[in-house]
């Protein structure tokens, strides 16, 4: 098969032990090769990372493989097509795919999804519109089944999907605290987002400020951190909450397992639902979350927000800023100059 492109690409060459470094990243190149009938060419305009990916740098089984050694690492994307010998794909369409962490690529057009409104910055259909976006629409709506009225309490709330979840459960109606790690964090999402309190977690003791900014208890929580935001928003649940248990990043690193809550006799007495998600699994809610988050994204309701890193050798940077809380929002890695 010829060639007629090159791409620079991010392979795992090692696995992690706690914190991931910059060695276990390598920045390789490779041959792009023409399409065959049913494939196209794509160079990629963004790519994301998301902290869901250090899960898979272990080699454990989980919900999805783990990566391996020596391969490209995968992950959202969105790119234009080059060349395409596929049907309904033409140069210049506007695809996501699962091929991220590479400039370009080759590959069937059953693994490439089209771009229909292309009014929108492409980067919003690797945060709001994507991924990060359809897990807080589905758990602050489906999981947490957030009402309008009640209170609504979430961790991490300055991250991709933090975001969006505290701006979905604010256009239904609810009161929204969020918790954030800088006090930059707190005050976009109070004074831009909205939100109705917001405290940064290394200043305050937790259950402290559940205590002063929910007096009258939290309904739902959307649970981003784990281990001691959990344990706080369980003592500070109202009988009959929900919690929407979509990530625990505060022990995504750890090299040995932290401790989990120690109050889980809550769950009985206040009678509480606890339900972990998986967006995949998800995927019928799609179109009515495209649907709605367009419509609140043309009217201001919902305001992504994105932290944005220039070029795929900063890739493996931008992946680690996650856990240092270098990211106001989606953080996406910017592949081609003109995106």
């Amino acid at each position: 098969m010829t060639t007629t492109n090159r791409s620079r690409e991010i392979r795992l060459k090692a696995r992690p032990q706690g914190d991931p470094t910059p060695a276990l990243f390598e920045l390789t190149e490779s041959d792009v090769a023409v399409p065959r009938d049913g494939e196209a060419l794509v160079r990629n305009l963004f790519m994301s990372v998301d902290p869901y990916m250090r899960g898979r740098m272990n080699d454990v089984e989980s919900y999805t493989p783990p990566f391996a050694l020596g391969e490209v690492l995968q992950g959202g994307a969105i790119g234009r097509v080059v060349e395409s010998r596929a049907p309904g794909l033409a140069p210049g369409d506007l695809v996501t795919s699962n091929l991220g962490w590479r400039e370009a690529f080759t590959a069937p057009a059953s693994t490439l999804a089209k771009v229909a409104d292309t009014t929108l910055p492409p980067s919003y259909y690797l945060g709001a519109l994507g991924m990060p976006g359809l897990t807080a629409y589905v758990g602050v709506l489906d999981i947490a089944g957030m009402r309008a009225g009640e209170t609504l309490f979430v961790s991490g709330a300055a991250g991709a999907v933090g975001s969006i979840a505290g701006q979905v459960a604010k256009v239904t109606g609810c009161r929204v605290i969020g918790s954030a790690g800088t006090d930059e964090k707190v005050r976009w999402l109070v004074d831009d987002l909205g939100f109705d309190a917001a405290f940064n977690y290394h200043d305050v003791d937790l259950e402290a400020a559940l205590a002063e900014h929910a007096p009258g208890g939290i309904d739902g929580y959307f649970d981003n951190v784990g281990y001691e935001h959990l344990q706080s928003a369980i003592t500070h649940m109202n009988d009959h909450g929900r919690i929407a248990a979509c990530g625990s990043i505060a022990g995504y690193n750890a090299a040995t397992p932290k401790p989990g809550p120690n109050n889980l006799s809550f769950v009985v007495r206040k009678r509480l639902t606890i339900r972990g998600f998986i967006v995949s699994d998800h995927v019928e809610r799609r179109l009515a979350f495209v649907a709605e988050m367009s419509r609140w994204l043309a009217e201001g309701a919902v305001r992504p927000r994105e932290t944005v890193v220039d070029g795929i050798e900063r890739a493996p940077e931008a992946f680690m800023g996650l856990f240092d809380g270098a990211n106001i929002g989606k953080m996406v890695v910017r592949l081609a100059p003109e995106a």
